[in-house]
């Protein structure tokens, strides 16, 4: 089972795919970008006064983000999926060029197949996440805006998120998985984290390929 949280950053998409990992004992994709950066050697903001390095930087997390994924068995939970070229199309001018790619096409049609939580921003969830500084709410709402437009373009089905309550979140997303099949893990079963930690393994296995 492929689980995906998308939407904006600032959204809770992180803390709700960690809860999904360890509850159902899945193995847990986590953001590319942070990894991609790191190998660039570089920072988001600075990547916006490159337009060159900004749109390499965008392949690379786009073409990183379907690599993991088909290391698995279809089986697990992503922080993200195609959320990237929402930046993409803000940030840089290959937007058009990425989404003519049949790649995409083919990744979008992988990920209408899985199970897919759209959260949208709240103004009380902003906060500094590490890697981009200075967040803002209009940031937010437009990168909300493309998600909900590439969904909606390519006929993904979706489960919006909008409480801000942790209980309702959590409610719904175990309702969705649950009808989908999915139990929670028994407290024997071996830990998502020691799943996580193999999916980080594999990465950097195949950094360079």
């Amino acid at each position: 089972m492929r689980i995906y949280f998308v939407g904006s950053h600032a959204t809770g998409k992180t803390t709700l795919c960690r809860y999904v990992s360890r509850r159902y004992n899945l193995p847990m994709i986590t953001e590319v970008a942070r990894g991609v950066l790191a190998e660039m050697e570089t920072n988001f903001d600075a990547l916006r006064c490159d337009i060159e390095r900004v749109a390499e930087y965008q392949e690379r997390v786009f073409a990183r983000q379907v690599a993991i994924e088909k290391l698995h068995d279809g089986k697990f939970v992503s922080d993200r999926a195609f959320d990237n070229l929402a930046y993409a199309a803000e940030h840089a001018t290959t937007v058009a060029d990425l989404m003519s790619d049949q790649r995409f096409k083919d990744y979008m049609s992988w990920v209408s197949q899985g199970i897919v939580f759209f959260l949208r921003p709240h103004p009380s969830l902003l906060k500094e996440d590490g890697v981009r500084a200075g967040v803002s709410w209009d940031s937010v709402v437009r990168i909300d805006g493309m998600v909900k437009l590439l969904l909606e373009q390519h006929r993904v089905r979706y489960l919006p998120i909008e409480s801000v309550s942790m209980q309702e979140r959590v409610r719904a997303v175990e309702f969705v998985v649950g009808r989908a099949g999915l139990e929670a893990a028994k407290p024997d079963d071996k830990p998502a984290k020691a799943a996580e930690k193999t999916i980080v393994e594999m990465l950097r296995a195949t950094v360079g390929n």
